[in-house]
């Protein structure tokens, strides 16, 4: 039956043991942060699965490093891989030059689809086949965003270049898509990976929401596990070496 992991004390280790060298150079196992988000991470019967997750598991798997689960509020994940008091690693996140300055970035473990939009359906905009442009720079119209949260590179250019209105939010993506539907903001971006599984989750009132994909949308961009700067170069080798 599927559960919620938390913040488990038990250690998932790689075949059932930590590697030697591994053992050799960190004391503690890897505190692995995600917050669930199907379909890119998904806690069933106490193991981590999805797009983002399934690969990040197997990565440390393959390394032979040892970890334990913490299912994390997305900015706490940053603020843990920050301040590097431990040795944490969190799944699924865009590169950008911010997070570049305070994680080590592994290589790749997923590649999105180009980012669309969720719009409460009696909205008569924006419209499928808008230029996104067009749309960031209609400021009669309120992008609603998640605070700290990244949309990959090419696209935060963009909502930097052209300014769209902008009301931000604190709260996950299935309150802010209730937040749209509720008159809060006009559209909220987000991956086509996880718009059914959004409007799913929202139950009966997902018949109020509709999907829209944009006109000249960038492409989707790489996702990859982000660690602590702490975390040490040999973990660090032997983790991105796993990674195919």
């Amino acid at each position: 039956m599927k559960h919620k992991l938390g913040c488990l004390g038990v250690s998932i280790l790689s075949a059932g043991v930590m590697a030697t060298a591994a053992a050799q150079t960190l004391q503690v196992p890897v505190m692995l942060h995600f917050n669930e988000r199907p379909p890119y991470l998904v806690a069933d019967d106490g193991a981590l699965t999805g797009l983002t997750g399934a690969p990040a598991v197997a990565a440390f798997t393959r390394a032979g490093i040892a970890f334990t689960l913490s299912e994390t509020p997305a900015a706490r994940q940053l603020e843990w891989v920050r301040k590097s008091a431990g040795v944490d690693c969190a799944v699924g996140w865009f590169k950008n030059e911010e997070r570049a300055g305070f994680a080590r970035i592994t290589r790749p473990i997923y590649h999105d689809r180009p980012q669309i939009a969720l719009v409460a359906a009696h909205k008569r905009v924006p419209q499928n086949g808008d230029p996104i442009e067009l749309v960031l720079g209609n400021k009669d119209l309120t992008l609603l965003v998640k605070q700290g949260y990244s949309y990959g590179r090419a696209l935060d250019d963009l909502i930097t270049r052209l300014r769209p209105t902008v009301r931000t939010a604190v709260v996950e993506n299935v309150q802010m898509a209730r937040m749209v539907l509720a008159g809060r903001g006009d559209y909220m971006l987000t991956a086509p990976e996880e718009a059914d599984g959004l409007i799913q989750a929202l139950g009966p009132q997902g018949r109020a929401i509709r999907k829209v994909e944009f006109a000249h949308m960038p492409p989707g961009e790489p996702r990859h596990i982000l660690c602590s700067k702490n975390m040490p170069d040999s973990l660090f080798d032997k983790l991105n070496r796993a990674i195919p």
